[in-house]
């Protein structure tokens, strides 16, 4: 989400701008905000949130402003490196937006390996040589679709203003130019060995630049890449150096200005680094968890601890649910931490209203597993209600003219006989938690007739597609926020859904607003609580012929259209994120427009080709081109891949989880709280001992059985503990090997 403000006003009568914002991860574009209209303080209120599939300098963010004639002009940026992220994690902090120029815009994770080596003159025992070789490149970035680099290579010094340039490789970001220079560098005159020895040189004043260049056809000239500066002391005694280096911004390359004068922007940036090791090292944590469900009591389980102590019950769910997901042991899961809040629970009407961790973990769940059922169910007529613009205003206070109720109540029974029809297409694990749900709560209170309906209506209606209309870009409906009228039609709407599907004894005691009660009139009618009570009995009752056409239909899909793909990925060599698919009758090339979305390409055809008995084994990781393979120059198209196929993933995959990455991020969760571990640790002792008063101290965990809690508590610390030494090793280990020169 972000916010700038005092943006330097348009130079015209007008003044005002039209700006929006995108993020790149160094100098690519992966998301794009809307367009707010006439401000110099424009809210765009809008998350993004991605893996990050490559290696990265900077998170950058600019600020655009489109005029008149629909060209787009920066404003200002912010970049931060990639190592000051933590510092700003989780908090709203306002950046100064700082001048973009042509010569700064280097913040690229790319790489430039130079060999230098000095010779001596044979010939001439006053002279020596310096040889500049191997002048090699990784990832450069495209501009304008293109890459077409050259190097310019330099001696710098008090006197010597010498540069050479290589020739330009074209429709390549990895150029390798295999080219030679010699620089003459002449001794100091008191110089009497035999042996050329560079610290004699007054090196200080000495230096090798290499600039890197894009050669352009256009009127505009070359565009700068990037270049390096390397002092010719690296050199020392051995008079030889080989070594990888970050390109850098040109020096003295922009203009001045004034800071001030760009206005700041706000952000709220939340990254996470998981370092995960072998899956074997989470073997004894990964067991604990998985074995949650079978803890009796279930607050005495690994999972269940880690909402006990995690700040946010949210934090908790997101890594349980994804690996419990991947493991197929969801619905036990859940279903025991539900019953054993349901059996907490004293009043019917109050059954998940909280965000304890049975619900967060549920709505986690319909986030995840309910994607394509919300997209399919609702997408449609969102789109309509954005397009139309129809205004549904029915608060007398805003109304300029008659009550549009009429327009209000069309979307409403529209998108009420959607849902509840929708039923066939809800994914099997909602159904079968939805059915867990709906017998706790009929077992526990059987005086109340529609406890078994409210338990499900409450997050199928109003944690489910309520919260989807009245935000349809946060679910992937919409790409962007809506205007603000079309946003108000979506929040009446949303609360008409939400009542309809509570089931309310009162219905007009739900709304603050006394119009909302009158216009809740138009459903007052039997046939709306019926409705509502028939899809949610459908969703609890799993259909085995709805299963079987469901999964038949697809699994024909899959073999008639796409298991028999091998989806390899690698960047291109002349055309930005591309990839290659490869079939039996051809290659295919896919072009996406950005990293993040090359990376749900690559996941989705993985996940549909995984089955198929005749992946390869090799592939060529480049272009077919002028008569033979760039990547290994083999002449013949049909000719064996040069380059191994990743391997296949499991069979039985169900989402894009990493089990062992989930798993990590719970042990940084519970070594995060090990203070409250043990303080759990010691309310469990003091239950155990006392039988007296709870002491107010302990008083915020749910202990039911002491004994069992303290042992699990145990075995969790241990293992945290273990993993915690080896990640002190790990860093300690790698600190060690790391130096500067190598990629």
């Amino acid at each position: 989400s972000g916010k700038a403000k005092n943006i330097p006003p348009y130079p015209g009568p007008n003044r005002m701008r039209d700006c929006y914002c995108t993020v790149n991860l160094d100098q690519e574009e992966v998301f794009r905000t809307k367009i707010v209209e006439k401000s110099l303080c424009p809210f765009y209120g809008e998350d993004f949130y991605c893996e990050i599939p490559r290696s990265f300098r900077h998170l950058s963010f600019y600020i655009f402003d489109r005029d008149v004639f629909r060209r787009d002009s920066s404003i200002g940026k912010v970049a931060v490196k990639k190592e000051d992220l933590q510092k700003y994690h989780g908090k709203d902090t306002w950046f100064q937006l700082q001048p973009v120029s042509a010569d700064s815009e280097v913040q690229t994770s790319k790489y430039q390996e130079i060999k230098l080596k000095i010779l001596l003159s044979e010939a001439q025992l006053g002279c020596g040589s310096l040889l500049v070789s191997g002048n090699c490149c990784q990832g450069l970035p495209i501009v304008n679709g293109q890459c077409d680099p050259y190097a310019a290579v330099s001696l710098l010094g008090l006197s010597r203003s010498e540069a050479k340039k290589t020739k330009v490789k074209r429709k390549t970001n990895n150029p390798q130019f295999d080219e030679v220079f010699y620089f003459e560098v002449t001794r100091p005159p008191s110089y009497t060995k035999r042996q050329f020895d560079v610290e004699e040189e007054d090196v200080d004043k000495l230096a090798l630049r290499v600039d890197l260049w894009n050669a352009s056809n256009l009127k505009f000239g070359d565009e700068f890449l990037g270049g390096v500066r390397v002092p010719l002391r690296v050199l020392g005694q051995a008079g030889v150096h080989d070594a990888w280096y970050f390109l850098q911004p040109r020096e003295n390359g922009g203009k001045s200005v004034k800071v001030e004068d760009l206005g700041s922007l706000r952000l709220n940036i939340v990254y996470t680094e998981d370092h995960v090791f072998p899956s074997e090292h989470y073997t004894p944590l990964r067991d604990l968890l998985l074995d949650s469900a079978n803890v009796e009591p279930v607050s005495a389980s690994a999972a269940h601890t880690l909402g006990e102590v995690c700040r946010e019950k949210q934090e908790a769910a997101i890594p349980l649910v994804r690996l419990f997901l991947h493991y197929g042991k969801i619905v036990p899961f859940i279903s025991a931490i539900a019953h054993a809040e349901i059996n907490r629970t004293q009043d019917p009407n109050t059954i998940f209203r909280g965000n304890s961790l049975t619900s967060k973990c549920i709505d986690e769940t319909m986030k995840l597993a309910g994607m394509h059922y919300l997209q399919v169910t609702l997408k449609p007529i969102i789109d309509e209600i954005c397009t139309e613009h129809k205004s549904c205003e029915i608060d007398p206070v805003k109304l300029k003219e008659t009550s549009l109720s009429e327009n209000l109540r069309l979307y409403v029974d529209r998108i009420f006989n959607v849902i509840t029809t929708s039923g066939v297409r809800c994914p099997t694990v909602m159904c079968d938690i939805f059915f867990s749900l709906r017998e706790s709560a009929a077992t526990r209170f059987q005086v109340d007739q529609d406890v078994r309906y409210t338990a499900v209506s409450s997050f199928i209606f109003l944690r489910f597609f309520a919260p989807a209309i009245l935000s349809p870009n946060l679910f992937h409906l919409r790409p962007h926020h809506p205007d603000p009228a079309t946003s108000r039609t979506l929040t009446l709407i949303s609360k008409t859904i939400q009542t309809l599907g509570s089931l309310a004894k009162s219905k007009s005691a739900n709304f603050k607003e006394s119009y909302m009660a009158a216009f809740y009139d138009y459903f007052n009618e039997q046939k709306y609580a019926d409705a509502v009570k028939n899809v949610n009995s459908f969703l609890v009752v799993i259909y085995f012929t709805h299963l079987v056409s469901r999964g038949g239909s697809s699994v024909q899909f899959l073999s008639s259209s796409f298991t028999h793909l091998q989806p390899v990925f690698f960047f291109f060599v002349y055309l930005l994120q591309m990839f290659q698919v490869i079939q039996p009758e051809r290659a295919l090339y896919i072009q996406a427009n950005n990293c993040v979305e090359a990376r749900d390409w690559i996941d989705i055809l993985t996940k549909v080709s995984q089955c198929n008995r005749k992946r390869l084994s090799t592939y060529h990781p480049s272009a077919y081109l002028n008569g033979h393979w760039l990547c290994c120059k083999l002449s013949a198209d049909s000719a064996p891949g040069c380059t191994p196929c990743t391997g296949g993933l499991p069979a039985n995959i169900q989402l894009d989880v990493d089990g062992d990455r989930e798993t990590e991020r719970i042990y940084s969760l519970f070594s995060t709280y090990m203070t409250k571990l043990i303080k759990m640790q010691e309310a469990c002792g003091s239950k155990s001992v006392y039988d007296g008063p709870e002491q107010e101290e302990y008083s915020s965990f749910v202990i039911d059985d002491p004994q069992e809690t303290y042992k699990t508590l145990k075995q969790i610390i241990s293992a945290v503990q273990t993993l915690e030494q080896q990640h002190t090793k790990y860093k300690r280990d790698k600190f060690k090997k790391t130096k500067i020169g190598s990629q």
